[in-house]
């Protein structure tokens, strides 16, 4: 794997690039996630594939997003990442907040090869902000050392049903910082939940009709500790009647454990379909 940055639209984007003969594969994270969090895919498929995961802006060591950001103006990115790599005919994997912005590029650009949407590019609504909003408190947070924060999220992360791992530390140690003799999250909470927010702006009925390449759905159905899944599967039911080529596969995993943990029920169907393209 290498990492490196590009420049898109002004601002610096990390790319972690794992080479491969197939694809490839962009991998996009979810709402407070960076490149690591798509690690179960990268290496699953990497090699094969290559894949490239992304740093959205506001995120690991990517710049910071706008304060009128949302998925709208992350699929700008995208698509000019794209163009800045020369990459043609894409594969796009989302995750999440990553799902609703693979469909939007996908929705604009005809030459994607394939679309595979991990729980995510459903109608919102209130009841997702029930079980998001509570979670985001640590970005705003000073904590007094690296460990203090891996502690902290894994707190939460015990809460929402996730088994802490070496991948998991990996993955928190790389979302913060120092900064004036504390350590921060590296990203910013209001600009969060203005990606957030703008969930509630993407219309399936809008979207969907402009895919035109395959689209496997994979619902996570799993409950997250003590809540209920993130998404209901009737959220996807505008997103499923608006996309004409579209697979559904449903993971008893729940919304976090699709990439916080190597679930063969979700790496096998996307590996079937992968090779279908």
């Amino acid at each position: 794997m290498e990492l490196y940055t590009v420049q898109v639209n002004g601002n610096t984007i990390q790319v972690a690039d794992t080479p491969g003969e197939k694809g490839p594969i962009i991998a996009i994270h979810g709402l407070t996630g960076t490149h690591k969090n798509m690690h179960y895919y990268s290496q699953t498929f990497g090699g094969d594939y290559r894949v490239i995961s992304v740093d959205l802006r506001g995120r690991g060591n990517s710049s910071e997003a706008d304060e009128d950001t949302s998925i709208f103006k992350h699929a700008d990115d995208i698509m000019a990442l794209l163009e800045a790599l020369k990459i043609e005919n894409p594969i796009l994997l989302g995750f999440s907040m990553g799902a609703f912005i693979s469909a939007i590029v996908a929705s604009r650009l005809p030459s994607v090869q394939g679309l595979i949407l991990l729980d995510g590019a459903a109608t919102a609504s209130e009841h997702q902000k029930k079980i998001v909003k509570p979670s985001l408190g640590r970005i705003s947070r000073d904590f007094d050392s690296q460990g203090h924060y891996v502690e902290e999220t894994k707190k939460i992360y015990s809460g929402l049903g996730i088994e802490w791992t070496d991948v998991l530390q990996d993955i928190a140690e790389y979302e913060v910082e120092k900064a004036n003799g504390h350590w921060e999250n590296k990203s910013t909470e209001s600009r969060i939940l203005a990606d957030f927010e703008s969930f509630y702006s993407f219309t399936p009925k809008e979207i969907g009709p402009k895919i035109t390449c395959p689209v496997l759905l994979v619902y996570a159905e799993g409950a997250i500790g003590s809540m209920p899944p993130l998404f209901y599967l009737s959220d996807y039911e505008e997103t499923q009647r608006s996309i004409s080529r579209i697979e559904t596969v449903i993971s008893g995993a729940n919304h976090y454990q699709m990439v916080f943990e190597k679930r063969q029920d979700i790496l096998q169907p996307v590996s079937e379909f992968l090779g279908h393209l």
